[in-house]
């Protein structure tokens, strides 16, 4: 008895320690889920279609509406509408060609075809004129939605020229969102092109040589070996949303130590020979004052976003600043995520400025982000039962030689372990030759 009730102790005793370990283990993955959605709810995501459906559902009820009303006028309000809508564009167009063709042909096209770049690149498409002269022929054969057919064509060319007028004097510009889905559509933001500098001037260059860089210096600092974590082995990319960068991590925050350079990385680089590339190492202090090593540095795109919004030329103010940072973090995440020389050798963190009356912020970031690569596997699924070998189930196959088997098969060891190498002393036989054993049925 004394036997089963230690076992049963020893039993309850692993499952609390197991359901500990699950209930740790679910809370590291709530506290990581819970920062990802705090991630999300900053970055910006990419416009959809919904303008679109919006669109579609609003044309469909007005030529519902106008079918019930007057359904016999139906295709001439519709060809007179859409011959409005492409004639105003295409007399602005006109306007358009008339400057580029008299003086930006040679500087802006040089010297290009008319028909395969300029025509197109003022508005004047295929598609324009061709709804233009599909609703001007149904429009010529449709009855006309006016009394008088004078009508329509006075309302149609006055309708068209003071579009483009409007359109000329910037009454009927774009939209500030619909400059934004055209410049992040065509990536021609000033985020883009940073993003993109950044990762093909310095981290594709870098990355791939950060482990053995890490490792040198190991090798060299014997005595910071115990300090260098699975997260610490990544290069820490900080991107505050408020682009303001500090030339040191201590002055940030007084928990950040500098503590080395790791070896210099020499590339020859646009007619520099030797070009040196090199990352700065540093202590993080914890609540109980743990030293925890990486290797860290703001983006430095980052700097040029925060002189050009101090810059009155630039017309780039606060706002837009803020609204560049978070497309560069975006556009680096998805650049670094489909780049096969940068997998798993980055960490991206995005700083929020809310927090800066937080005297030791940054490293509690940082912090933050190392345990979170130290223990970012989690089991989602209950463990598998682990089966455990019953003593009698083995005793028809023990040889006659093997040792008398003892009661205390409660303790038997899990037949799941950490994988061993197992090596055969056999010599290796040779493949057999294939042999037919199917049977065929006439």
């Amino acid at each position: 008895m004394g036997v089963e009730e230690a076992a049963e102790e020893r039993q309850k005793g692993e499952d609390t320690e197991d359901k500990g370990n699950f209930s740790d283990r679910d809370h590291r993955k709530h506290t990581k889920m819970q920062c990802l959605r705090d991630q999300d709810a900053l970055i910006p995501q990419p416009r959809g279609s919904l303008p679109k459906v919006f669109a579609a559902a609003l044309a469909a009820m007005t030529i519902g509406g106008i079918v019930f009303l007057s359904p016999e006028r139906l295709f001439g309000w519709v060809a007179m509408v859409i011959l409005i809508l492409t004639l105003g564009p295409l007399l602005h167009g006109l306007c358009l060609l008339a400057e580029e063709m008299l003086y930006h042909s040679n500087t802006r096209y040089r010297g290009r075809g008319l028909l395969s770049h300029m025509l197109p690149a003022c508005g004047l498409g295929g598609k324009t004129l061709l709804a233009a002269g599909l609703a001007g022929l149904l429009l010529y054969l449709a009855e006309p939605p006016l009394t008088h057919e004078g009508q329509c064509w006075k309302l149609l060319f006055l309708a068209s020229v003071l579009y483009a007028l409007f359109k000329s004097l910037g009454v009927l510009g774009p939209s500030e969102v619909e400059v934004s889905d055209i410049c992040e559509g065509r990536k021609m933001n000033v985020a883009h092109g940073l993003a993109w500098s950044f990762y093909l001037g310095y981290l594709r260059l870098v990355l791939p040589h950060l482990e053995d860089s890490i490792a040198s210096f190991r090798a060299t600092h014997q005595a910071s070996y115990p300090f260098w974590g699975r997260g610490s082995r990544k290069l820490l990319i900080l991107i505050p949303l408020n682009a303001n960068i500090s030339h040191k991590l201590e002055d940030e925050d007084s928990n950040i130590h500098f503590y080395d350079n790791l070896p210099n990385k020499e590339i020859d680089r646009a007619g520099v020979r030797s070009r040196v590339y090199k990352h700065s190492v540093y202590r993080v202090l914890d609540e109980n004052g743990k030293a925890h090593e990486c290797v860290a540095e703001y983006a430095t795109p980052l700097l040029t976003l925060y002189h050009m919004s101090q810059e009155s030329n630039a017309g780039f103010g606060e706002p837009e600043r803020r609204q560049q940072v978070l497309l560069f973090y975006r556009t680096l995440q998805d650049i670094l995520e489909h780049s096969l020389e940068c997998r798993n050798r980055y960490k991206l963190i995005l700083l929020n400025d809310e927090h800066e009356d937080d005297p030791h912020f940054l490293s509690k970031a940082i912090l933050r982000h190392l345990q979170q690569q130290e223990k970012e596997e989690f089991c989602l699924t209950p463990p598998p039962q682990q089966e455990m070998v019953h003593p009698l189930a083995s005793a028809s196959t023990s040889p006659p030689s093997a040792p008398p088997i003892k009661d205390d098969w409660h303790h038997a060891e899990p037949m799941s372990r950490e994988p061993t190498l197992m090596f055969s002393l056999e010599k290796p036989q040779p493949l057999r030759e294939p042999v037919e054993n199917t049977d065929h049925y006439h």
